[in-house]
């Protein structure tokens, strides 16, 4: 699930919202079609992630699959963000990148009123918002593997050749940094067409970190795949061991400096004691390791220079601030719940507060 949209996340996550967007006869005639399995979808059950993307389990014959398809009015282009997602699942095949498998995808919007795709049923638990299971909720070393082996599966996903995957037009890394700022102070005006948003001013050093971003930009990178929407709630984790078994919600991926991943893994990391931001919550905490810890597992790994790792971190608290600042303004505009605006809007003062203590 997307921290930077949170909470709106889970409209479209109910019984009576799917079944409105997914008819299951014609999804099984298109299976058949393909050779997925066979006989009636049964079990079928929505998952909470991914935006307000529909995200759809079910079992069909002795298989489990998961659907992903656009909302009713998605805010951007559903049946782009589809293809896309479907692309870099394709591409990160046979990497070591840990990701849930594409099984099929479908352009043609005559099945299901908009393009979807299927992939695998992971075989995994999200850590992020509950308490975690046994055994990892009980042994301090197990957590501690589990942060080091979401540094590891991060490595992997940066050491995909792109270009080797043909996804040499899938992003512009040409002035990537150079736009970041730019970008999301846009976005931040752009509130401003809210009717009654008042936020703008109860919102901490704005301008202050803007302009320490553009003086502090790093000045060169290596480009690479970036989920760009990644922490612990983007995670599926082994049931059994520490291991990392699945990135999952790649629809904000493109190619860009991955060490943009890494700061927004940083920006929603807890503190040793256990305190964050608000964004991910996972407890217990005690024994995942520490900043510096997975820092310098992601250099040892990744064979990237980490020098600069402060920024990335500053720049991942301004962007997911600003973000969720918009829905309080459409809250006060009176298009989004107000508690949940409320919710989001003191997210953002947490986060632009972390990202000046950095500075």
């Amino acid at each position: 699930m997307s921290v930077a949209q949170g909470v709106e996340a889970v409209t479209l996550a109910n019984e009576a919202a799917w079944r409105t967007l997914v008819d299951l006869d014609r999804l099984a005639s298109w299976m058949d079609v393909h050779g997925l399995g066979a006989g009636p979808i049964e079990d079928a059950v929505a998952l909470q992630g991914g935006t307000q993307n529909v995200v759809l389990r079910f079992r069909r014959g002795s298989s489990a699959f998961v659907l992903r398809r656009p909302p009713a009015k998605p805010i951007m282009d559903g049946d782009m963000t589809m293809r896309r997602e479907a692309r870099v699942l394709a591409a990160l095949a046979g990497s070591g990148a840990p990701h849930p498998r594409l099984l099929a995808a479908c352009d043609d919007p005559s099945v299901l009123g908009a393009g979807f795709y299927l992939m695998e049923a992971v075989d995994g638990f999200s850590p992020a918002n509950v308490p975690l299971p046994s055994p990892h909720g009980d042994a301090p070393k197990m957590r501690h593997a589990m942060g080091l082996s979401v540094i590891d599966g991060l490595a992997a996903v940066g050491g995909v050749d792109y270009l080797a995957k043909g996804l040499e037009d899938f992003g512009r890394p040409e002035g990537f940094l150079e736009r970041q700022v730019g970008r999301w102070m846009k976005q931040l005006q752009g509130y401003e067409a809210f009717a009654g948003w008042t936020g703008r001013a109860e919102l901490p050093g704005v301008d202050a970190i803007a302009r320490w971003l553009e003086d502090n930009r790093p000045a060169t990178f290596a480009p690479a795949i970036i989920h760009g929407d990644f922490h612990m709630a983007n995670m599926m984790f082994s049931r059994t061991t520490p291991d990392l078994a699945a990135i999952v919600d790649w629809e904000l991926s493109t190619i860009g400096d991955p060490l943009v991943d890494l700061g927004c893994l940083l920006a929603t990391w807890a503190d040793p004691d256990g305190s964050h931001p608000g964004c991910v919550s996972v407890t217990p905490w005690a024994g995942f390791p520490t900043e510096s810890e997975l820092v310098a597992r992601y250099a040892e790994r990744s064979g990237r220079d980490v020098s600069q790792v402060n920024w990335y971190v500053v720049l991942a608290c301004f962007k997911l601030g600003l973000i969720q600042e918009g829905t309080y303004a459409r809250a006060q505009a009176g298009q989004a719940d107000m508690g949940i605006g409320l919710h989001l809007h003191q997210l953002t003062i947490n986060l632009l507060e972390r990202a000046l203590r950095r500075i």
